[in-house]
């Protein structure tokens, strides 16, 4: 999608943070956005800086939580009533849950993947049904994580099953949605200023009973931005980068790369040689290469 003036986008988790970041460079770039957050607070002031910016009348604000399947369909039928279609769909909202994983608790897991993976399956069910009945073509932007592909932070074997999921899932969609002419990109951010420490507060209550994070392990988890932490204009900046030029892999930090190398190299040191060099010429025929591009 090289011309983007005038179409319309759709981002959970934008009212702050990496989303709010993606909403502008958009909307700079002659998008109509409508950006839905579960933090009505948030909402109001990202609302009120693009008032700010004179960019008030291409952004509209909506109220989410990304497990409300009913609210998605809300979103959808509002932003398709005023404004006809959606051409990207970006979904980003997440929390950043923490915590041994021998205290965690089903409350805690189907928190962790209902917001971070189940919260992008409800953007796919309600939104590209109809993104490809408006046959106009498109982009869908999934946020995972760098510890999709580095070795994993202590403590984070939720979130981390989450943002490798989605990762997998992006790249089953590629070719598959290429035929409707929609790109895909998965964003596998570092670390950036956002407001991901206060995810905790904003757990439903019907996954607070019992869980078995409830005080040190998401204060832990509810860390300050540190000062070398990157801007989220520059993921919005990469991210309409890879919407132009349907780039699959969006990696923001490169500081990140011996990390992710030293992972692969220890999955491809794990892969026996092949027994029957015909088999596995049948067995790379049923692969599609993953085009990046």
């Amino acid at each position: 999608m090289e011309q983007l003036d005038g179409k319309c986008a759709f981002i959970t988790g934008g009212a702050s943070g990496i989303g709010l970041g993606v909403a502008r460079v958009l909307v700079d770039a002659g998008m109509r956005v409508m950006i839905a957050d579960i933090r009505k607070d948030h909402l109001a002031a990202a609302l009120a800086l693009f008032e700010s910016l004179g960019k008030s009348r291409s952004v509209v604000g909506m109220e989410l939580d990304v497990t409300d399947r009913d609210g998605f369909a809300r979103c959808a039928d509002r932003i398709y009533q005023e404004w006809g279609a959606v051409h990207v769909l970006v979904s980003n909202a997440g929390v950043g849950i923490a915590g041994p994983v021998a205290s965690a608790t089903f409350d805690d897991w189907d928190w962790g993947l209902g917001v971070n993976l189940g919260g992008t399956v409800n953007a796919l069910c309600t939104f590209l049904p109809r993104m490809l009945a408006q046959r106009q073509g498109g982009h869908i932007v999934t946020t995972s994580s760098l510890s999709a592909i580095t070795p994993p932070p202590r403590n984070a074997a939720i979130y981390a099953t989450a943002k490798a999921a989605l990762m997998a899932m992006t790249e089953a969609m590629r070719d598959e949605l290429a035929d409707h002419g929609i790109g895909v990109s998965v964003l596998l951010p570092g670390p950036f200023k956002t407001n991901i420490r206060e995810a905790a507060r904003n757990r439903q209550s019907r996954y607070r009973q019992h869980s078995g994070y409830r005080t040190e392990e998401e204060r832990l988890a509810a860390r300050e931005d540190a000062p070398d932490w990157s801007d989220p204009l520059e993921a919005g900046q990469m991210v309409l980068d890879a919407i132009r030029g349907n780039q699959l892999y969006v990696i923001t930090h490169g500081e990140y790369r011996g990390w992710a190398e030293t992972k692969f190299e220890a999955i491809l040191s794990a892969y026996p040689a092949p027994k029957d060099p015909e088999r596995a010429r049948a067995m790379g025929r049923t692969r599609a290469a993953v085009k990046t591009s």
